[in-house]
């Protein structure tokens, strides 16, 4: 079963069950089916997008996101969902390398977009569009298959430019069914989807599991306290899956304790683990013991392991020690064996859920599978006697700040390109409620009167704001080896 296959089977059998809502309206999966038809047939009439076309999408969680994503699908083109928070010069980079033929867009997120639309990039505003454009009369017919592209998603590497990984029909479909088993999704479940679609988790994982089972969907373009109390409260919701800052935040949030959480079934974090003191700490103000961890990554569509409810009161911490349905995990070392318990290696996952490639770069796919084709996570661990796996430190220099990566490279090359700056190093320092926050050290080669003040101006214009530093430290030199390569260690020394 396709993408759209799974809606347009819902249009028929849920037909006036809800699919999804954003609180100023609600559409059923008959409708839902019906503007996703009407969008799809504008697109291929006054936009020609035919299949294994690129579509990018610049828009935040919402109804329109999701029209725009299925219709792209119906259309058998593939879809390349786009961080709403990247600068002008990131998503030029993204949408030439995907040879996105056509960008939907809407008037909250459109700013940075502006540029390029008036430098010639087809643009269409699809809060501007009116959802009787199209009849849907002449679409052509769809024909993707389980090995059809469907979904280009970009994901920043060690080099500091962002990848593309392309997804195939069957990939999604494993996630998909997946996370709906896994999570016990049915008819009647109810997901709130507060982190953004342009993440492979809360797209593959959340979105698409909970239509293949015809689940309802309530969806806002960001995450906050209220907004996640509120709505969880309101619609009575089952299923959330979040960053482990996202809890924390709401864990200290003052009404927490007196709104009605009851009705969650599944509470899942993903993208760091949270220790025991962390756990306790949400599960205390969630007043909910029901909380799982999924671990994996972009590229495994994402797939991992788990770590389910009744584990976390002894490996808190961890990410688990089965790997999830249709999926497989073990480590390695360098020489390419398992490792003894308690010593590291590198995570290591294979399943149906995985890309098919990075987009244009076959030497990047080559390094990322092992000989007898499994993927290699760059994520350095241990296994315990009882077979939980520790997640300890990162063959790639990745900052996991609020779940999301931030890639030193990129802050660096961005820094370096000050006049003021002769050197930067760029690492991740822990925090106790983002997990780590980006701090950089700068060799000046004149003093500025506000080093964070002035540093901070110059980077907004070229990086989104969660890649800001938060901390900068000046240096007389970066401290390196003897071929010259910056010692990280010891500028998390410096800085602990």
């Amino acid at each position: 079963m396709t993408i759209y296959q799974m809606l347009a089977r819902n249009a028929r059998k849920y037909s006036s069950d809800l699919a999804i809502t954003d609180d100023s309206q609600a559409l059923s999966w008959a409708k839902l089916h019906t503007q996703v038809e009407q969008l799809a047939s504008w697109l291929q009439q006054e936009y020609e997008i035919q299949a294994g076309d690129r579509v990018a999408l610049v828009v935040p969680n919402s109804i329109a996101f999701v029209v725009g994503f299925f219709a792209i699908q119906r259309l058998d083109a593939v879809a390349v969902p786009i961080n709403v928070r990247l600068t002008t010069p990131e998503l030029s980079y993204i949408i030439d390398d995907a040879g996105a033929k056509l960008v939907l867009t809407c008037k909250m997120t459109d700013q940075a977009l502006k540029p390029l639309v008036d430098g010639g990039l087809a643009g269409l505003w699809l809060d501007e569009w009116q959802p009787n454009s199209g009849q849907g009369a002449s679409l052509n017919t769809s024909r993707a298959n389980h090995e059809s592209p469907c979904i280009l998603l970009y994901t920043s590497g060690t080099t500091g430019r962002p990848k593309g990984v392309i997804f195939q029909q069957k990939a999604i479909q494993s996630v998909a069914t997946m996370i709906a088993l896994e999570m016990a999704m049915s008819p009647q479940s109810k997901l709130l989807h507060l982190m953004p679609f342009t993440h492979s988790a809360p797209l593959n994982l959340f979105l698409l599991a909970g239509t293949l089972v015809g689940a309802s969907h309530v969806v806002a373009p960001t995450f906050t306290p209220e907004l996640l109390l509120g709505l969880v409260a309101k619609h009575r919701i089952t299923h959330f899956f979040g960053a482990p800052v996202a809890y924390l935040m709401t864990a200290q949030h003052p009404e927490v304790k007196n709104t009605d959480l009851s009705s969650v079934s599944h509470w899942i974090y993903g993208g760091a683990a949270m220790s025991t003191e962390h756990t306790k700490q949400v599960q205390n103000a969630f007043q909910s013991s029901q909380f799982y961890c999924v671990y994996g990554l972009t590229e495994a569509g994402p797939s991992g392991t788990l770590l389910l409810p009744h584990e976390h009161a002894s490996k808190a911490g961890s990410v688990g020690r089965r790997a999830a349905f249709n999926t497989e995990v073990r480590l390695r070392t360098e020489q390419g064996i398992e490792p003894e318990v308690g010593q590291p290696g590198e995570v290591e996952i294979f399943g149906e859920g995985m890309m098919q490639c990075y987009w244009h770069k076959p030497e990047a796919t080559k390094q990322t599978f092992s000989n007898d084709g499994w993927l290699k996570t760059g994520d350095i661990a241990v296994r315990d006697e009882d077979g939980f796996y520790w997640i300890k430190d990162r063959k790639k220099d990745i900052i996991i700040s609020g779940g999301v990566n931030i890639y030193p490279r990129e802050v660096e090359d961005a820094l370096s390109g000050h006049p003021a700056v002769a050197e930067a190093a760029v690492v991740g320092l822990p925090h106790e409620q983002w997990g780590e926050t980006v701090t950089a050290f700068v060799v000046l080669r004149e003093p500025l009167s506000d080093v964070k003040a002035e540093l901070t101006a110059y980077l907004a214009a070229q990086l989104a704001d969660y890649k800001l530093p938060r901390v900068y430290s000046e240096l007389e030199e970066l401290p390196r080896n003897a071929n010259g390569k910056v010692l990280k260690h010891e500028l998390l020394s410096i800085a602990q």
